[in-house]
């Protein structure tokens, strides 16, 4: 894996992708947005930059967390999946249905993912965890590559709105926060 991560802030899938969800997504679209770019980078340098896996890739993590809103629910798994898997079906994406919802479904997975299409949903799963814990945990990175990718692609304060979500919809954020352990991580 090269020294030097190069940062992916912009892809016009992403963007169209994000278009019909933005108004959803509201004053939380820029840090969503960036949260999503951010593991898009991490998840391709894991992948080494293969091409063919972008398109996958970057679907996934446009619908990963988008149950959140499309729901207002914090477990929020299974809704992001359905979307992802209608509009993969209604606009003819071509995307490997399972290898699709899979990348979704185990995103929060604590211990590494075994299975089909592991270099994919693994790459995903640990950029994901890069980025939610703000570089604390960085699955072989160095902090000089995670810092240069927050550097590159703005936060928005990503983590106070989860934290903001978790309280809203889970009545207080303990009991949220509950919530998305109770629903949304798996082992």
């Amino acid at each position: 894996m090269p020294d030097i991560i190069q940062a992916i802030d912009h892809s016009d899938r992403v963007e169209r992708l994000f278009a019909p969800y933005r108004d959803i997504i509201g004053d939380d679209y820029p840090a969503y947005r960036g949260h999503v770019y951010r593991v898009i980078t991490y998840a391709m340098h894991f992948l080494g930059g293969d091409e063919e896996a972008r398109p996958l890739v970057e679907t996934a993590l446009v619908y990963h967390d988008i149950g959140l809103w499309t729901e207002n629910e914090l477990a929020y798994l299974e809704p992001s999946e359905e979307h992802a898997l209608a509009d993969n079906e209604k606009y003819c994406w071509g995307l490997d249905p399972r290898l699709l919802r899979d990348a979704i479904h185990w995103h929060h997975k604590v211990f590494p993912y075994r299975g089909p299409n592991q270099a994919i949903v693994e790459a995903i799963r640990k950029g994901d965890w890069i980025d939610a814990t703000d570089g604390k945990i960085r699955k072989g990175l160095t902090r000089v590559q995670v810092k240069a990718v927050e550097d590159a692609i703005p936060n928005y304060g990503f983590g106070g709105v989860l934290q903001r979500l978790a309280g809203d919809l889970g009545g207080n954020k303990l009991s949220g926060n509950f919530r998305v352990l109770r629903h949304v991580f798996k082992w």
